[in-house]
């Protein structure tokens, strides 16, 4: 995978970092939907029931995991 990473152009290893770092966005905000009560008490900007934050939470991480499988699938040329 490094050997292949070295011989792309550089508009492909901008776009390999920017999806990299969109699935680690997406991950931390799944996680931090799902933590915020534990880190934060009383005070979640959007007053939600905690059975459906942490459905928002699992729905982004699995989201995020779904662009990662689909993002190094498109990348195998």
């Amino acid at each position: 995978m490094l050997y292949n990473y070295k011989k792309k152009s550089p508009k492909q290893r901008f776009l390999f970092i920017i999806g990299i770092l969109f699935f680690f966005l997406y991950l931390c905000l799944g996680l931090s939907v799902i933590f915020w009560d534990v880190i934060f008490p009383k005070n979640f900007p959007i007053p939600m029931p905690s059975n459906y934050r942490m459905t928002f939470g699992v729905l982004l991480i699995v989201y995020s995991f779904l662009r990662f499988y689909r993002f190094f699938n498109s990348n195998n040329d």
